[in-house]
């Protein structure tokens, strides 16, 4: 299998209506926003949604979340382990050629593997660089006036005699009326080539892009509130590109029409173009 053969851009705009697009821990899992008030979306859950997505299409990944794991391995090191020969391990080249063959999110996105030496005194520590590279995702007018917060009550306590309502039997519950969100990301050839990254495995990642929100519901996220509205594809016609990544994610402009914009339909989207450099227009499911 070759590896990608031409530098490749990419814009996906998101919506997001009454969800959390993306809960902060050390701000009481409120929607994440920066000092200006526009909603963020951090690229670690964006990886780890295309990750399921990878996952739930067949393909082998590395990092699974616990909640939609496929195998039983309690921890990364066991499933290192567990599927790499120990013999690789001992030799960095062979090591980082299997878990490159055989994860696929380890050579679009690299990973650290970095374990201790064992009762066996087996260890490694091997820093891989992936070629897929993805910007948080910000919303296009500001969400901070607009997240709704409300206290939510369990019927019954979990804890306690029962005689009168525990502590746990409260919680608070965020959301994000309305947002329009837009992240950007771009595919390195040269990169490609150190993980055997492949253009085959560019068009599943597409895909994944387009079907980002597809089995994704929780209770903070109900099936429909979130929604990619359109993938923007930009290839180049050769390893080095065209044109600088800034330059090309700066040919989609998303503009709010409105102050306070209830609805995609709402917002001015505009795509300029550059010469010699075409861009596929993918509709979200």
């Amino acid at each position: 299998m070759t590896t990608l053969s031409h530098k490749i851009d990419f814009a996906v705009i998101i919506s997001v209506n009454n969800a959390n697009p993306n809960g902060d821990p050390l701000n009481g899992n409120r929607p994440r926003y920066n000092y200006d008030g526009y909603g963020e979306i951090s690229d670690v859950a964006l990886k780890r949604k295309i990750r399921n997505r990878l996952m739930q299409e067949g393909q082998a990944v590395f990092v699974q979340s616990d909640d939609s794991k496929l195998d039983e391995y309690p921890s990364l090191r066991k499933r290192a382990e567990g599927e790499i020969n120990k013999n690789e391990w001992k030799d960095e080249r062979l090591f980082r050629k299997a878990v490159c063959e055989k994860w696929i999110d380890v050579r679009a996105f690299g990973q650290l593997f970095a374990y201790g030496s064992d009762k066996k005194g087996e260890g490694v520590s091997i820093g891989i660089r992936g070629p897929v590279s993805l910007h948080p995702a910000f919303s296009k007018s500001p969400v901070l006036e607009r997240v709704t917060s409300i206290q939510i009550t369990k019927s019954v306590s979990g804890e306690g005699d029962g005689t009168k309502r525990a502590s746990d039997t409260m919680g608070m519950k965020h959301r994000v009326d309305h947002g329009v969100y837009v992240f950007y990301g771009s595919m390195n050839p040269q990169l490609a080539t150190l993980t055997g990254f492949s253009d085959t495995d560019a068009a599943l990642i597409k895909e994944a892009l387009r079907t980002l929100f597809r089995n994704d519901a929780s209770s903070a996220r109900p099936e429909g509130s979130m929604e990619v509205h359109r993938v923007y594809w930009w290839e180049h016609n050769c390893l080095i590109g065209q044109y600088s990544s800034a330059k090309v994610h700066r040919l989609l402009a998303v503009k709010p029409l409105t102050d306070c914009p209830d609805a995609i339909e709402e917002y001015e989207i505009t795509l300029q173009e550059l010469p010699g450099l075409k861009c596929e227009v993918i509709e979200g499911e």
